[in-house]
């Protein structure tokens, strides 16, 4: 059935829509009814049903004599090795640790804490506590030990699972001693903590606390799956908030199962045998639901990757795995795309691999600017698909579902909204607006399964967050437009909409102008005081490898591409070339950042970082222009 279609399926009868989805997985009691309004605006999905989600992941495919089927591929290049774990291993290693965590006295609702690499054991970890119902908060490995604590503090973890160490291409990250910093902050002390000892950097185990991963496990009887409630956290993960402590997003268990399960089919195309990959982190969203949860709930393969998009060991790295592989469906983010085409402008590299499995390329996690689109599809000649979702809503809000049949592509749109997402672009009154018009995004309540019901013990913060601006509506604090054919256009988080004279501007359209500049690999736009007009747009530019030329001439003739495209109304007129741009673990650009150092105003290191350095080249760069202006 085409998109249109099930999307008008979904409108005419919601509860009945989900409910038809929910047949894709196995219950211990089916529900029989979809929505509850009882607590409205704060809704909840199949709260009367009751399932497992390691069962359904695992157990299911294994009963099915689907047992000798690789469930992950583990592929590491910055420790050279690989292999495979199947269905049936995969269930009993599960069982195993479970075991000996219910040995230990951890028990439904009880929360653990993971924090860990970029190895199978994360997994294992993550499903083995749903296999209990205890509730896990995978932490992302090598955070700094205060955001640690503070997470220690929030969830209160009768568990701690950890690794030694994780690694990096050119160091070792030591993850114990950053653990026993984390719980010497914390107020609450977790009762034990599993350490998965790596022959890289072996740990030393506090005594009576720590217990090694392998003889934890020696001899334990497996432990069955425990069917929870449909509204049974299955995790809480924590996402920065703007101010204060980080915000924990639950996931609700049955409305994970059935809309992860929908999406592998009528977004990704992807089927029980099939290989998918997801070549993000098990510490953020991505790496809950398409490296770990999707893919099993779907019986396919999934790719856990210990690696960079460069320098493991060049900028060829993602071609060889989808190769070696044969990865059907490859989701990354932009931001590791465009460190590819900088490194190979000129797709080189991927002439040496047979990438004919591939079927398309899946973006998300920032805006995917259409440069970037256009370069990944004509060198990898096929179906380049940014999709847009959050933290928040666990899967896509908006995209392109290549399993119901592509729609026609407009570059620099995620497409449309999917089944269960009311999308409205308001003005700040909270009316909806003409197309074409830029506002804020919401969506309309209630939002579809498997997003957040709340936040961990935080339900004020919840509805002063999310629900309060917009009665009726989710904020998301992005804005954007739809155009006339209901095309979705992501242009900026909301507080990057700059205000030039009066003027509503998104840093978005400008950069995607400055991306279409051949010498320029990447940047960013950034709005800095300015006494005349309020703001003024400012630009942060990293050239592609091999760019000799005169960097103020890329300047000269970026700042006339953006008066060209958009005008002079952007009152574009400053930008700098710099090497890098600073970003999270996850790939985001930190422009709040940016903008407090170039506003001359007080900033904290985000936790998030990816390398604090950056900010000192930036901070460098910004002192070389003339914002004496700009600061009033």
């Amino acid at each position: 059935m085409a998109y249109a279609q099930i999307y008008s399926k979904w409108q005419a009868d919601p509860e009945g829509y989900w409910l038809d989805a929910a047949g894709a997985i196995d219950w211990e009691v089916k529900p029989t009814r979809a929505l509850n309004a009882d607590r409205a605006p704060l809704y909840e999905w199949f709260t009367e049903a009751m399932g497992n989600t390691c069962w359904n992941a695992l157990d299911r495919h294994v009963v099915a004599g689907r047992g000798t089927q690789a469930a992950i591929i583990h592929d590491s290049p910055v420790t050279g090795t690989k292999h495979v774990i199947t269905y049936a291993e995969l269930r009993d290693r599960v069982s195993r640790l479970a075991g000996a965590l219910r040995l230990k006295g951890v028990v439904k609702g009880d929360r653990v804490i993971i924090y860990m690499p970029m190895v199978p054991e994360a997994l294992e970890a993550m499903l083995a506590c749903a296999r209990l119902g205890a509730i896990h908060s995978v932490v992302f490995g090598g955070f700094a030990a205060n955001e640690l604590a503070v997470r220690i503090d929030d969830c209160t973890p009768k568990a701690i699972i950890a690794a030694s160490c994780g690694i990096e291409p050119n160091r070792v990250v030591h993850y114990k001693p950053l653990l026993d910093a984390a719980i010497d902050m914390a107020d609450h002390k977790p009762d034990f903590c599993v350490i998965l000892q790596r022959e890289q950097e072996v740990a030393k185990l506090v005594e009576g606390r720590d217990v090694a991963w392998h003889t934890f496990q020696f001899g334990v009887e497996p432990a069955d799956c425990v069917p929870v409630e449909g509204n049974h956290p299955a995790y809480i993960l924590y996402t920065s908030g703007t101010t204060g402590a980080p915000k924990g997003v639950v996931r609700p268990t049955a409305g994970h199962m059935v809309a992860l399960m929908w999406t592998m089919r009528a977004i990704y195309n992807i089927g029980a045998g099939d290989v998918f990959w997801a070549a993000s982190d098990v510490g953020w969203v991505v790496g809950h639901s398409y490296i770990c949860y999707a893919p099993l709930l779907a019986g396919a393969t999934t790719i856990v990757y210990e690696g960079k998009p460069v320098g493991t060991p060049d900028a060829s790295a993602f071609w060889r795995v989808i190769a070696e592989h044969r990865v059907k469906s490859f989701f990354t983010a932009p931001t590791a795309i465009r460190a590819v085409k900088r490194d190979d402008p000129d797709g080189k590299l991927m002439g040496k691999f047979d990438l004919s499995h591939l079927q398309a390329l899946f973006l998300a996690g920032e805006r995917a600017d259409p440069d970037t689109i256009e370069w990944a599809g004509r060198h990898l000649n096929v179906p380049v698909i940014d999709h847009w979702w959050q933290t928040e809503t666990g899967y896509a809000i908006a995209a392109n579902p290549l399993g119901l049949g592509l729609l026609p592509v407009k570059i620099g749109s995620p497409s449309v909204p999917m089944p269960g997402y009311d999308v409205q672009v308001l003005d700040e009154g909270g009316h909806p607006v003409a197309p074409g018009t830029l506002g804020a995004i919401a969506i309309k309540l209630p939002l579809p399964p498997g997003t957040l019901p709340g936040l961990w013990n935080a339900e004020e913060r919840f509805r002063k967050s999310y629900l309060h601006h917009f009665p009726g509506y989710y904020e998301t604090g992005d804005a954007g437009y739809v155009d006339e054919d209901g095309y979705l256009y992501i242009m900026a988080r909301t507080d990057d909409v700059i205000n030039v004279a009066g003027h509503r501007l998104s840093t978005g359209a400008m950069e995607e102008v400055l991306a279409s500049h051949r010498d320029v690999a990447e940047c960013a736009v950034i709005g800095v005081a300015d006494s005349l007009k309020g703001q003024s747009p400012l630009g942060l530019l990293c050239l592609n490898k091999g760019v000799d030329r005169d960097p103020a001439e890329v300047v000269r003739e970026c700042v006339a591409l953006v008066r060209d495209r958009i005008g002079p109304v952007a009152d574009f007129k400053r930008a700098v070339v710099v090497d890098r741009l600073p970003k999270t673990r996850s790939g985001k650009i930190l422009r709040a950042t940016m903008v407090k150092i170039a506003d001359g105003q007080d900033w904290k290191m985000p936790a998030t970082i990816d390398d604090p350095a950056i900010l000192d080249e930036i901070t460098q760069a910004l002192r070389g222009l003339d914002l004496a202006g700009a600061k009033g």
